[in-house]
């Protein structure tokens, strides 16, 4: 299977998906993942979801 279609649909979100992660404030880094943090709806980068699973 050929690989060409691998990220497609970050290039549809603004810059690429990349940005600011609002929990531990690294730029640059992909936020993609939702997660409900004190009531609101954020994005958080994949080393902070993996975090907050690992604590419950």
């Amino acid at each position: 299977m050929s690989k060409a279609h691998r990220g497609k649909g970050l290039q549809e979100v603004p810059s690429g998906g990349r940005g600011l992660c609002p929990i531990c404030n690294r730029a640059g880094v992909k936020v993609l993942y939702e997660q409900e943090i004190e009531g609101k709806k954020t994005k958080i980068c994949k080393i902070c979801k993996a975090t907050l699973a690992n604590k419950k």
